[in-house]
């Protein structure tokens, strides 16, 4: 195994070869085995060792154990302890949960601090299986069917390719010594429940189940592949951008088919699971909105709308007298002019005397109303933002400018015909879009 496990990090894992990892170790059968392997291979490591405070003085003979183990390998062992119960308690979250926040968040740390690149962890094929098991019982779909990766950003993990059988077989050719954890017999953890109970009649069903299961992996990661790229494919062409948000025609999101699959696979990576809403959104009113925790999907007529939700509107901008600029929440300019040019969308000329200083940039609120100009008489900001064809999204962007509680501009849009500049008008005041 040790050849074949040189071999295997040449080829797949050269960068471990090239820079000190950090290697997590437990004390059980895989994380020792691999420690073992890694020194044979003359890889630079650190040990890093958690102890949860999870089984009394068993917690703490692994602790010895793992810095017993590194003093044999001549390799440095950083250790840390847990208060896993009260993280439990605190954060309503089951033990194995708690357990691995609190490890890699410590392992984050540790690297940062030693400026490590790499972890590597002692995952193996049959955790695998375990996880494609735990995975298929909650209908995670082929995301969650593919296996646990062997790289994934900083983690690395070379024992994925090797059972759990031939793990154990080497270990004790090597005459290897390990700890053994007595939870991992409670079959009341899921996982645990699956290793004991289903795995064991699987690989009784053929011989050769584990190598099967490895090749259905290989189909299942070329499958997404294949999904991914059409699904790649399918949003450069529907999915169109104002840089904010993305309009989707909702025409033709019904000529894909499967519809169902295609919701899913356009929408799970902005948080919409489900996808049956979407479906139900198809032929809503326009103006029906669902939402997940960090986007909106709108119906806007013949389209869907997609955007970022952005919780809290943001509160009042002053602009005191004399201000010639501000840069926030929006660009503007306000100049003094000797003359009055034409009105347009990024620039709008104002009798200043009619003024009342502070003004305030501000968003909209129900009951808003102003005189547009050029029109006679009031209107509601709803009911123009409605003739305009403005969307949710759009609305929510919408600046005003205000003089007190009067609207002087609609910023970009339309100024309000109170404040234009008359033939009396003493003071002409530009103000526009940067």
């Amino acid at each position: 195994m040790l050849k074949d496990f040189q071999s295997h990090i040449s080829k797949n894992f050269p960068e471990l070869l090239k820079n000190k990892f950090l290697l997590a170790c437990s004390g059980g059968l895989d994380s020792v085995l691999l420690s073992y392997l890694c020194k044979q291979n003359h890889m630079d490591f650190i040990l890093a060792h958690c102890n949860f405070r999870l089984r009394g003085t068993d917690s703490n003979g692994d602790e010895d154990f793992v810095k017993e183990l590194g003093h044999r390998l001549g390799k440095p062992v950083y250790v840390t302890h847990f208060d896993t119960m009260g993280y439990v308690n605190n954060h309503n979250v089951s033990v194995q949960m708690a357990a691995r926040d609190l490890r890699y968040r410590w392992f984050k740390g540790l690297m940062e601090e030693h400026g490590i690149d790499f972890l590597v962890t002692a995952h193996h094929a049959d955790d695998n299986l375990e996880t494609f098991l735990i995975n298929l019982s909650r209908g995670t779909g082929i995301e969650g069917l593919t296996g646990i990766p062997e790289a994934s950003n900083q983690i690395r993990r070379p024992l994925l390719k090797y059972t759990r059988q031939r793990i154990l077989e080497y270990a004790k050719e090597c005459n290897l010594e390990w700890r053994e954890d007595e939870s991992n017999s409670d079959s009341k953890y899921l996982r645990n429940k699956i290793r004991l109970e289903i795995v064991p009649k699987l690989k009784e069903l053929h011989p050769t189940f584990m190598d099967n299961f490895e090749r259905t992996l290989d189909y299942l990661k070329e499958t997404r592949e294949i999904s991914k790229n059409e699904l790649k494919r399918v949003k450069r062409e529907l999915f169109k951008t104002d840089g904010q948000h993305w309009k989707i025609s909702i025409s033709e999101l019904k000529k894909l088919q499967p519809i169902e699959g295609y919701l899913h696979g356009l929408f799970q990576e902005y948080g919409f699971t489900q996808w049956n809403d979407i479906l139900l959104l198809l032929d809503a009113l326009s103006g029906k909105t669902i939402y997940a925790e960090n986007y909106v999907l709108l119906k806007n007529r013949n389209h869907l709308i997609l955007g970022k939700n952005e919780g809290e509107e943001p509160g009042e901008f002053e602009i005191q007298e004399g201000i010639t600029q501000i840069q926030q929440p929006i660009g503007l300019e306000l100049k003094q002019v000797s003359e009055k040019k034409d009105n347009h969308g990024n620039i709008i000329y104002v009798d200043k005397n009619a003024l009342k200083f502070p003004l305030t940039v501000r968003k909209w609120k129900e009951g808003d109303y102003f005189y547009p100009l050029g029109m006679q008489g009031k209107k509601k900001l709803s009911k123009y933002f409605k003739d305009e064809k403005l969307d949710l999204f759009a609305k929510k962007e919408q600046w005003l400018l205000c003089s007190h509680d009067e609207i002087v501009w609609v910023i970009g849009r339309r100024a309000d015909d109170r404040f234009k500049v008359k033939d009396t008008t003493k003071q002409i005041l530009s103000i526009a879009i940067q």
